[in-house]
């Protein structure tokens, strides 16, 4: 029998609230995966020691290609000055017959084709060509100096110097006429001899590079010697292996390599940059520091250095690391 009245509705079941409902269950989290250590641990004593001695290394190459781009570009500009001058010197004698022969000798100068300019050197500019000889300060007068003629030649139109010289002889006994040709051969010999001991001594710095990341890669190889055997026996193929060597030296090698081309870059730039700071050199007494300047093709062989070094680094130690796996059996 229901317990409601007649004419009413049932009653309507009492609204559950929402924090009654029953709460799904959460998806477990998924674990984070764990880093991935590398071969090569990245931070190590060792590393640093290598990064240390790379940059010391790519610092005395840069230096040497530097120093042999500014000899190379410094000796090509003074055998191209010398060649554009030939000069006449005149025995010193009786004041007016040594004046008269000067005047004959720039008038058959002048005269000669190819001869842009004939300049005598004053008593002043033959003191200063003296002095880092004999001092200054002193008086010439008295001694037997030679009158000198300086003979500017034209580019275009190279003269007979042949010709000049025998008519100078026939015409003034006392006379005679320097091409410098000697001067010019010696100085390109020199200049020469200094760039192949300086690419001598790049040999020999690549060469301790060399060495260096050998001894470095067989020690890294054999402080993680457990590792490599356990990858190469379940399967790891020998260019994986040797890939992640490569990868942490080419590292290391290129972080050596730009410091120290950035030293020996830096090293350039304030020497060429300090006459702007009021360090100028006297142009008729230069010094080191006035014709130290690679210019542009002694930069980028420095910037060529910086690569090479890295690529050598990275090489060099896939080749032993190749060679040391042939030794695991």
């Amino acid at each position: 029998m229901s317990t409601t009245e007649p004419g009413l509705p049932p009653a309507a079941a009492p609204a559950v609230p929402p924090t009654a409902a029953k709460a799904k269950p959460k998806a477990p989290a998924k674990p984070k995966a764990a880093p991935i250590t590398p071969i090569v641990p990245g931070a190590t004593v060792a590393g640093r020691a290598l990064i240390a001695v790379v940059a010391i290394m790519t610092f005395l190459a840069a230096l040497t290609i530097g120093s042999v781009m500014a000899v190379r570009t410094t000796a090509g500009a003074w055998r191209s000055d010398v060649t554009r001058e030939v000069t006449i010197q005149i025995r010193a004698g009786d004041k007016a017959v040594t004046d008269g022969q000067v005047r004959t000798a720039v008038d058959l100068a002048r005269q000669t084709p190819g001869i842009a300019e004939a300049h005598v050197l004053t008593d002043e500019e033959t003191s200063r060509l003296l002095e880092p000889w004999l001092g200054a300060g002193l008086d010439y007068s008295d001694l037997p100096v030679p009158r000198i003629v300086v003979l500017r030649l034209d580019a275009t139109t190279p003269p007979d110097l042949a010709k000049l010289r025998r008519t100078l002889t026939d015409r003034i006994p006392t006379a005679a006429l320097d091409d410098h040709r000697t001067w010019s051969r010696r100085l390109g010999a020199m200049a020469e001899g200094v760039m192949l001991t300086g690419f001598a001594l790049v040999a020999l710095v690549g060469a301790a590079t060399v060495l260096s990341v050998v001894f470095a890669t067989r020690a890294a190889v054999a402080t993680n010697r457990a590792v490599v055997e356990v990858l190469h026996f379940v399967g790891a193929r020998d260019g994986f292996i040797a890939a992640q060597f490569q990868r942490h030296f080419l590292k290391i090698g290129t972080q050596g390599g730009l410091l120290g081309g950035l030293a020996a870059a830096g090293l350039f730039g304030v020497l060429i940059s300090l006459p702007r700071f009021g360090f100028e050199t006297d142009p008729e007494n230069p010094t080191i520091l006035s014709w130290l300047d690679p210019g542009w093709l002694g930069f980028g062989g420095i910037a060529l250095a910086v690569v090479v070094i890295a690529l050598v680094t990275a090489i060099t130690s896939r080749i032993t690391v190749y060679r040391t796996l042939r030794t695991i059996t």
